[in-house]
């Protein structure tokens, strides 16, 4: 199996490639040059793995929460690459993609991903390890003030992860007290943990075609409630 996954939801821009359970990976922090950086990591880690788009099974990106513009970007690429080579595109949360960083780096089987969405607001979810090893979505992603956070389990020590653990974190550790294990705000959605997730997705026919690859701005749905399940990232 071979998916390309692309991120610029927030001030890191990153690549990765998925081939038969190796990864390679472009990660670097240049806000405001997302546009310029991302399809040149693209074409650097198709040329190292030898291979071309046609040689791809799958796209993924990271569909948001994050900057509008950054989740625009990735929208656009991933869109405009897949058209071009009729490939299915896998949308994966950045904070599934913060959550699965935390699980992998430390051990941590229960996260609080949350991004400062500015305006004294944050994007946030649960997340929990699964017996696959992925993180999964527990409840729904949401936006609010800080003091809005709410657990899905309250028996269980949570760690946190994030800009949002930098920017609001008095406010976020006093809602969840003694739960918060540890909290890690220099945490930000990456495309390696973007592909393990979509690998699975993709497993599950998750995939879906260029048109229906969409960004996930939670602001502007905020006030529209609806009654689908929500998605599992």
């Amino acid at each position: 199996m071979r998916i390309l996954a692309v991120d610029t939801a927030t001030e890191a821009c990153s690549a990765a490639l998925y081939i038969d359970d190796e990864i390679i990976a472009e990660y670097q922090l240049a806000p405001r040059e997302h546009t310029q950086l991302i399809l040149q990591m693209v074409s650097s880690l198709l040329q190292q793995a030898d291979i071309s788009m046609s040689g791809l099974d799958a796209l993924a990106f990271g569909r948001g929460p994050g900057s509008f513009t950054g989740v625009r970007i990735a929208t656009g690429i991933v869109q405009g690459l897949a058209f071009a080579s009729d490939l299915p595109v896998v949308p994966i949360s950045t904070l599934a993609s913060i959550a699965q960083r935390v699980a992998q780096d430390h051990q941590h089987k229960s996260v609080i991903s949350a991004i400062d969405a500015r305006m004294g607001e944050v994007y946030w979810g649960c997340y929990q390890l699964a017996e696959n090893g992925l993180m999964t979505l527990r409840g729904s992603e949401q936006i609010s003030a800080p003091e809005g956070l709410e657990l899905t389990d309250t028996g269980t020590d949570w760690s946190g992860a994030g800009t949002a653990w930098g920017a609001y974190y008095e406010a976020l550790s006093r809602t969840l007290g003694q739960q918060l294990n540890h909290s890690y705000a220099d945490y930000l959605p990456d495309s390696r943990s973007i592909v393990q997730l979509a690998v699975f997705d993709y497993q599950q026919g998750l995939a879906v075609d260029a048109a229906r690859a969409q960004p996930v701005y939670l602001r502007n749905n905020v006030a529209k409630k609806s009654t689908k399940k929500p998605d599992r990232y």
